[in-house]
């Protein structure tokens, strides 16, 4: 797990769009919209439909140490974005790179 991190704001990977390496822009991004087709989701539709109530106990108490980081890759040669599933971190920051 990571705690604290530093990275920066620009990367080289791999483009799917371009099919090679390039250079990307780094971004905080915001998590993405669920899909309603996931199964987990079909069965959350399905166990609280009519009249039944939530299906599992609500979180109380503390709040988790970390909170998960979203990352946005947007390639600068064909402004393809790539999001990649998100990771936990407690401090995050984008650094410049001279």
């Amino acid at each position: 797990m990571l705690i604290q991190m530093k990275m920066p704001s620009k990367v080289k990977r791999y483009c799917p769009h371009c099919k090679k390496y390039q250079t990307f822009d780094v971004s905080i991004g915001k998590k993405r919209k669920a899909s309603e087709l996931k199964w987990g989701q079909r069965r959350f539709r399905r166990v609280t439909r009519g009249y039944r109530g939530f299906p599992r106990p609500k979180p109380e108490g503390r709040e988790k140490p970390t909170k998960r980081i979203y990352l946005k890759y947007r390639c600068t040669v064909c402004k393809h974005v790539v999001q990649p599933p998100a990771f936990r971190s407690k401090k995050f920051e984008l650094v410049e790179v001279r």
